[in-house]
């Protein structure tokens, strides 16, 4: 796993809880949190929470479907929640310490890295059941899917590699050496383009698809952790946990044009094009931080669970979920 603060937490957390009981799953909590908006605009609100697995970290979210996946560190799981009713409609098992997952709304896929398995599980949207297990690098954390190509990266802590994964054949096709522990991993379907975070290198790789090859290395803040990108801006967001920021990258230039104060511990991080919009879970706040794509300000910080880790959003709903690592849950954000 990354060795990092979130790293340490995370390790911690599995150890202690591995044989837990689970909490029981399928209720919803329908608490408004509170929210803090900048003056004229109008606040996000917290309009579920969600009971899941053991400690769930990674989220997505497959807008076809309106369904959201959890990864499940501690119960090795993946929680399907339906986004008409904010339930858990099935808990699939997967490989051993689940860490992120990414979703392919065209072939109605979902992909799951299991951190201790050294695989990536492919599970079916339709059955809601994994039907491949790949081998990939050591340690792989993050995971992103390209669904005009339908490609599949993984980042490998453990040994400094992008696995690129075709989606057709469940095999992988390419390994690419990154920076030092590469984390979080997004992809610009329209310009077949992947970002990779490095934690201990601080910067941003930049994968062609074409090529699978590195076309350029983007330093950025503190052991940044997480990326994602607005295809429709060619802009992707950056979390520095390392400094409390988020770094604005130009897909055009491929430099940075912006460093946004967040909050404390900044991990997981996600755009929605329709509105342009960013949002952040702070980890060490409790809070999520939404970012304006226009003016790259933070224009509301909304209170969540604790310890917030994944968020990822539904743009057709707009939509947000969050996944809150140190309570068990996802918040359900409106707007």
């Amino acid at each position: 796993m990354v060795n990092s603060v979130v790293g340490l937490s995370i390790a911690a957390r599995y150890l202690c809880r591995r044989f837990a009981v689970p909490v029981a799953v399928g209720a919803v909590t329908m608490t408004p949190a509170a929210a803090v908006a900048a003056p004229g605009a109008a606040a996000p609100l917290v309009i579920a929470t969600i009971p899941v697995g053991i400690a769930p970290l990674g989220v997505a979210t497959n807008p076809v479907t309106n369904t959201a996946y959890v990864a499940n560190v501690g119960a090795d799981t993946v929680s399907a929640i339906s986004g008409r009713t904010n339930k858990v409609t099935a808990t699939i098992p997967v490989g051993s310490a689940p860490h992120d997952v990414a979703t392919n709304s065209v072939t109605n896929t979902a992909y799951v890295t299991n951190v201790l398995g050294n695989t990536v599980s492919v599970i079916n949207g339709r059955t809601q059941r994994v039907t491949a297990t790949v081998p990939v690098g050591t340690n792989p954390v993050g995971v992103a899917t390209n669904p005009v190509t339908n490609t599949v990266y993984v980042t490998n802590d453990g040994n400094g590699t992008v696995s690129v994964i075709s989606g057709k054949t469940n095999k992988v096709t390419a390994t690419i050496t990154v920076g030092t522990e590469p984390s979080g991993v997004t992809t610009n379907p329209v310009t077949n383009t992947t970002y990779v975070t490095n934690v201990s290198s601080g910067t941003v790789s930049v994968i062609s698809g074409r090529t699978d090859t590195v076309t350029a290395t983007i330093p950025v803040g503190t052991e940044p952790f997480e990326l994602g990108t607005n295809p429709v801006t060619n802009t992707t967001y950056v979390t520095n946990d390392g400094n409390g920021t988020v770094s604005v990258i130009s897909g055009k230039t491929d430099t940075v044009t912006a460093t946004i104060p967040v909050g404390t511990e900044p991990f997981g991080v996600t755009t929605n094009p329709v509105t342009n919009t960013a949002y952040v879970a702070n980890f060490g706040s409790g809070t999520v931080s939404v970012i304006s794509g226009k003016t790259d300000t933070v224009t509301a910080t909304i209170t969540v669970g604790t310890e917030p880790f994944g968020v990822t959003t539904n743009p057709v709903t707009n939509t947000a979920y969050v996944t809150n690592d140190g309570s068990d849950t996802v918040s359900v954000i409106s707007g």
